[in-house]
């Protein structure tokens, strides 16, 4: 549970990020709103969130309103393709007069071009500020799992990947072309390795299948592996038992351990034989949390229960990749081209039968709740914030342009077909196909944010019974 000194902070983050959620919703509906009075277009509501309103004011013939389901947002505009049934308006109005296809055109492209205008600010200030790198440039394998599909396929510790299905690779993660992300995205049943290993003159050639690990019905289906692990060259702390001497002392889950008795260490095997090694002699330990160097000494104890233990810390230490996450200052170009390229790279993975993403492993309100959230409370958060409103803010623009109903580029292509034939489509018949697509947009949505949730939920495993630590007190 967090303490109370934690819980402004959660309170504030969560604003933010509400904060920055509605705006990007707010500014796309702005668009529509502003074409639609250029127009000369009735305008009844301006509503962010769906569903019945838990606030609502009317000004000038307009009711400004926030629904109760927290997604998305929507102008009613009657004269366009009739939503009254998906937005609750008034289904016993007085006829109002036909609007031209071109009106129709512009309202609807207006909200699209609002938010690449906004993704354009934002990438804009990404220029000017900066953001984080992220980027792992390791390329060598350290460690193949035992059994695993890369060990059968031939692939060793120093193995230095160079391409994967014939594409070059640039670094382990962080990237489009990295080594992780052309993995998970990888077709067909075999993948394909480029891998100079020492003492080899010529790179070799070597074809790997996969495997997906199991996941329970509620979450997400896993990502390809392959078996193998980069060069980590950090180790990380866990999380402390209760009552240890890790405890007493005050390390943290993710503290990086930076030195012991002023050693430095790369791999946490080493980290627990060099404990092991000192016996309940203490060790001068220099973590990094935060930026900040942090110095601790802890003496290891041996555990009343259970017996027969060593002298320990009750921590767990993990690997951690080396990332370049210095500041730099991309393009506002370059950044809607990564985007762009993000893009399209999800979307034909998704649909291709060849691959093992699927629409499951695409992010809802909530899942996009959760990575700002992790985003505000790393390092440099508002740069993160402003580079993932760049990509937000391009798929938001994109996928209301497909030509589906219910979204912007269905109106344009039903005031297109308008234009073609000289008259509207039968105004019943098109309500139903809206609200048809409606339901199947709000079922893919409530699917992908179950997976959102179901992600988190973590079961425990029963047939396991954790050891229970006790330890002396210092």
């Amino acid at each position: 549970m967090a303490s109370l000194s934690t819980i402004p902070q959660i309170a504030l983050l969560i604003l933010v990020i509400l904060v920055v959620f509605n705006l990007i919703i707010f500014v796309h509906e702005l668009g529509h709103y502003w074409a639609a009075k250029w127009r000369g277009l009735k305008i009844d509501r301006f509503q962010i969130w769906f569903g019945k309103p838990i606030w609502s004011k009317t000004i000038n013939g307009v009711q400004w309103g926030l629904g109760w389901i927290p997604a998305g947002g929507f102008v009613a505009l009657p004269q366009m393709a009739p939503m009254e049934t998906i937005e609750g308006g008034n289904l016993d109005r007085e006829p109002l007069p036909a609007i031209k296809p071109i009106d129709k055109i512009i309202v609807a492209f207006a909200g699209p071009l609002f938010s690449f205008l906004l993704a354009l600010t934002a990438a804009i200030g990404v220029s000017i500020v900066g953001k984080p790198k992220d980027f792992a440039p390791t390329q060598t394998i350290a460690e193949v799992m035992e059994g695993s599909p890369g060990e059968k396929a031939g692939l060793k510790a120093g193995d230095r990947i160079t391409h994967i299905n014939g594409s070059p690779v640039n670094g382990w993660d962080g990237r489009l072309d990295s080594i992780f992300t052309q993995i998970v995205t990888s077709e067909g049943d075999d993948i394909n390795f480029t891998v100079e290993r020492p003492g080899e003159a010529k790179p070799l050639q070597l074809t790997s299948h996969f495997e997906i690990p199991p996941t329970r019905w509620w979450q997400r289906k896993a990502l390809r592996q392959v078996g193998i692990q980069p060069e980590t060259g950090w180790v990380y702390a866990g999380n402390a038992l209760k009552g240890s001497p890790a405890e007493a002392a005050g390390v943290e889950d993710g503290d990086r351990l930076v030195s012991m008795d002023g050693k430095e260490f790369t791999n946490p095997d080493e980290v627990v034989t060099y404990i092991r090694s000192k016996g309940e002699t203490p060790i001068k330990f220099v973590f990094e949390r935060k930026e900040q160097l942090v110095e601790m000494t802890i003496r290891p104890r041996v555990p009343l229960k259970p017996e027969g233990k060593n002298a320990m810390l009750g921590l767990s230490f993990q690997p951690g990749i080396v990332y370049e996450n210095h500041i730099f200052k991309p393009s506002a170009g370059e950044q809607i081209s990564d985007t762009l390229k993000q893009m399209w790279l999800t979307i034909t993975r998704v649909i291709s039968p060849k691959s093992s993403l699927g629409v499951g492993h695409l992010s809802g309100p909530v899942g996009i709740f959760k990575l700002q959230y992790r985003m505000l409370r790393m390092d440099h958060p508002v740069q993160r914030i402003l580079g993932f409103m760049v990509l937000l803010n391009i798929n938001l623009a994109i996928l209301n342009m497909l030509p589906f109903p219910v979204l912007d580029g269905g109106h344009i292509t039903l005031a297109l077909l308008e234009q073609l034939k000289g008259r509207p489509v039968r105004a019943k018949l098109l309500e139903y196909v809206q609200i048809g697509f409606a339901m199947l947009l709000f079922s893919v949505m409530i699917f992908v944010t179950s997976k959102d949730i179901g992600d988190g939920i973590q079961p425990g495993d029963e047939t396991k019974k954790p050891e229970e630590y006790v330890f002396p007190a210092n």
